[in-house]
């Protein structure tokens, strides 16, 4: 495993992460889910990153039964907050009293003191920015997290976020958690940039865009697979998308590693990217996901250059690989 630092901090995170969306709590009981992060945790993976709405909250009351009598040290634990968690007006967004209340649940959830990382899972239109970066900075001063993110945001917002911490001597975010994979680019524009400029890590999510790089979906849409029954994944799956994924299969053959370890090998592939974080199911998908660290180094100019030609729809150059 490889560990990187998060931007310009000095805590260091595992490149390949685990996460807790749509699987702990939802498709998969307690007893997988612990599987899972046994075998994570014996490939080097130290970072979990988690959300209170992950499954309700189950998310994180399944890692908080599996930490039991394991050193909390040793684990880099994020968790989010945003989205509504009940009916009751207050107990959604950034406000104090909402950050505040969600922070000691989820620490209940997951039986610990501290968060490692603590993320604003979306930029919250109704509340002062100011008042979301006081109460950050209140909760990092009073040790309950660490570090302070977000998630989904703006390069724009960032700004504005690094901003007013600087204003008021506050502790400024030090995590951005944006999706990020081959078909889905757009952070390379602004939000890569700026979180360079200030030192700021990227965690990322859906290296994978939700299965479609693992190159399951190249030959349709299997009965029973997440596109069965997901219509925003569906949408994604277009006959351009599959087609560069077609050919970015034959390319990870060549190479020897398959298509999923290509692709977040791809994504590891920017120093600026802290942490590339992957969901898994079954423990082969785990090591698969690690794997893409070993293979990395079969990512030479001329096989980015490669990528980046079916990325772009440019026609195929003779086989680099076999001189044809």
């Amino acid at each position: 495993m490889e560990y990187r630092k998060l931007g310009k901090a000095g805590t260091r995170v595992s490149a390949v992460s685990i996460g807790g969306w749509l699987t702990f709590g939802a498709s998969l009981s307690e007893r997988t889910s612990h599987r899972i992060l046994d075998v994570a945790v014996e490939h080097g993976i130290n970072f979990i990153d988690l959300a209170d709405v992950y499954a309700h909250g189950k998310a994180e009351s399944i890692v908080g039964n599996y930490l039991k009598g394991k050193d909390r040290t040793r684990f880099v634990i994020s968790s989010k907050v945003f989205w509504p968690m009940s009916s009751d007006v207050n107990d959604r967004g950034l406000s104090r009293k909402h950050v505040f209340e969600s922070v000691h649940r989820s620490l209940k959830r997951l039986g610990t003191d501290y968060l490692d990382i603590y993320f604003c899972h979306r930029y919250d239109t109704e509340t002062p920015l100011e008042e979301t970066v006081r109460i950050m900075d209140d909760l990092v001063h009073q040790g309950k997290i660490i570090y302070w993110g977000t998630s989904v945001w703006t390069a724009a917002q960032i700004e504005k976020a690094m901003g007013l911490s600087a204003h008021f001597l506050a502790y400024p975010p030090q995590v951005e958690q944006p999706r990020y994979n081959m078909l889905d680019r757009h952070i390379e524009r602004e939000i890569l940039p700026t979180c360079e400029a200030h030192g700021i890590g990227l965690t990322v999510w859906s290296p994978l865009a939700g299965g479609i790089l693992t190159g399951k979906y190249n030959e349709g849409i299997p009965p029973g697979s997440r596109a069965a029954t997901s219509d925003w994944l569906k949408a994604e799956l277009t006959e351009e998308n599959i087609q560069k994924v077609r050919e970015l299969t034959r390319l990870a053959s060549d190479l020897g590693m398959t298509m999923a370890e290509l692709a977040i090998a791809w994504v590891l592939r920017l120093p600026q990217i802290s942490s590339a974080i992957t969901g898994a199911t079954r423990e082969e998908h785990v090591r698969s996901n690690v794997r893409a660290v070993e293979v990395r180094n079969r990512l030479t100019p001329e096989v980015l250059e490669r990528i980046e030609q079916i990325l772009q729809n440019k026609p195929e150059p003779p086989n680099m690989l076999t001189g044809d």
